[in-house]
């Protein structure tokens, strides 16, 4: 029942990811990539000045990718799958989708942002924050996650489709931290307060809360620092929620990338994920998206909260796949869309 309904989340998206395939040679090696181009083409870029080796980006969102992997079987073109959600890398490596990478490679990443049978690594975080309107009455008294479901916040608030892959991540965090009643409330909450302020991109919900639709969004902490890079003058600013000393932290996520059972360019495949865990590759994804690099040791950009500073929820990045059903089904329940 749970694969089945994994394969019939994003159908109408698979299709069209299926009729817009890119062409490529024999040689060339193929990622299905369900991160934003502007993310990873500059990586793509160096990766291919330094090495010679040509790599085909078939875009699109992680899920439909991860089942065009699943119904091509040892069809698949695939080489690589890279995914900005570790709950879409960790449902693959669950549907036997993957084959190990080696030691050499993963475990230059630690433990928590990798599978623990390195069937994918982690390659950058990203922290689940809250971007409030500075000339909100909100803007010093939110401080939590939770105080969105809250009934002042009602039509106040901003967040991305319940379907979007960050949301689920971040919803799946809060289920392990505060358990299944705490986050179906919250889900409650949000839905009841949200009104028309709920959109498909998280820089729509950023956009809302600078012109003053909402007070309070919920967002992936780089969509602030990317909006702000255009509008320098715009009234927000970025909260990391539950800091407190008995609160969670603040929820984690990472993208990364697997390599697919039944890739081809093997050898091609492993040259493009020691680049992409090495020193070099980790830098870009600090410096060019804003996002935490997984690789220990590798600066962020100095625009951003220094990882030291923040208060992290413990949870495994693995953990975001294997609990995703429970989420869907609480997501269900909440009637939030």
């Amino acid at each position: 029942m749970k694969k089945k309904r994994f394969i019939s989340l994003s159908f109408l998206i698979l299709m069209s990811a299926l009729i817009s395939t890119p062409v490529f040679a024999d040689d060339d090696l193929i990622v299905y990539s369900g991160r934003s181009d502007k993310f990873i083409k500059p990586i793509v870029k160096l990766f291919k000045e330094k090495t010679g080796i040509n790599v085909v980006l078939h875009s699109a969102k992680s899920t439909a990718l991860l089942n065009k992997l699943s119904l091509e079987g040892n069809r698949t073109d695939a080489d690589l799958f890279i995914s900005n959600d570790a709950g879409n890398l960790q449902k693959g490596a669950d549907l036997g989708l993957f084959s190990p990478i080696p030691d050499k490679f993963s475990l230059q990443i630690p433990a928590n942002y990798r599978s623990s049978e390195n069937l994918w690594v982690g390659l950058s975080a990203r922290a689940r924050v809250l971007v409030v309107n500075t000339n909100s009455p909100l803007a010093n008294k939110t401080d939590s996650v939770f105080d969105l479901a809250k009934a002042e916040y009602k039509g106040k608030i901003a967040i991305t489709y319940a379907t979007n892959g960050s949301f689920i991540a971040g919803t799946t965090v809060y289920l392990l931290e505060k358990g299944e009643k705490k986050t179906l409330n919250w889900l409650k909450g949000l839905s009841e307060n949200t009104g028309r302020n709920t959109f498909n991109k998280h820089s729509k919900v950023v956009n809302a809360v600078a012109k003053g639709k909402a007070d309070v969004g919920l967002v992936n902490h780089y969509y602030i620092y990317r909006h702000l890079a255009k509008k320098p003058d715009a009234p927000i600013k970025l909260v990391l929620p539950d800091q407190g000393d008995d609160d969670m932290g603040v929820a984690w996520n990472v993208a990364g990338v697997a390599m697919s059972k039944y890739a081809t360019h093997k050898e091609k495949a492993l040259k493009f994920i020691g680049f992409l865990v090495s020193t070099e590759g980790q830098k870009l994804f600090a410096e060019v998206n804003k996002e935490y690099p997984t690789r220990s040791g590798v600066a962020t950009a100095a625009e951003i909260p220094s990882p030291n500073t923040l208060k992290i929820a413990n949870v495994a990045m693995e953990e975001l796949g294997k609990k995703r059903n429970i989420t869907l089904d609480l997501i269900d329940k909440s009637g939030l869309q």
